[in-house]
């Protein structure tokens, strides 16, 4: 899906989505992906829900925002409280949903200005483009 979100110099707004991944700052990212609203677009090294570690949301909590909007993949699945306690002790928000809400909730939140990362699972391209 197309989205559109006005793009300010050094920021990160979601191009489109779908279910092979996103486009941000017109590059195609065709696995999980750390979106921050500022700053570096990045791989994320989690292929599936079952590959989460806590490692993976202290690589979120290191970016210090208001809010993680967590993609779950295709279908939601909330992480359990164990691998979210850097978050938590952070006191920053976590929303799960699956990832194409989640695309969509964070281009909200970045378009009104808030500090907002998207943890975004995606399984492995298989064909197509986004």
């Amino acid at each position: 899906m197309k989205m559109l979100a006005d793009r300010m110099e050094g920021q990160n707004a979601i191009a489109r989505h779908g279910p092979e991944g996103v486009v941000v700052g017109g590059v195609e990212h065709t696995h999980s992906v750390i979106v921050p609203w500022r700053g570096k677009v990045t791989a994320w090294d989690a292929e599936n829900f079952e590959a989460l570690t806590a490692d993976h949301f202290v690589r979120l909590a290191a970016l210090a925002p208001e809010v993680v909007i967590f993609g779950s993949g295709a279908r939601i699945r909330f992480p359990p409280p164990a691998l979210i306690q850097a978050l938590i002790k952070a006191r920053i928000g976590i929303e799960t949903m699956d990832s194409a809400a989640a695309c969509r909730t964070y281009n909200v939140l970045y378009a009104e200005g808030r500090s907002v990362v998207a943890g975004l699972l995606f399984a492995p391209a298989t064909a197509g483009r986004l």
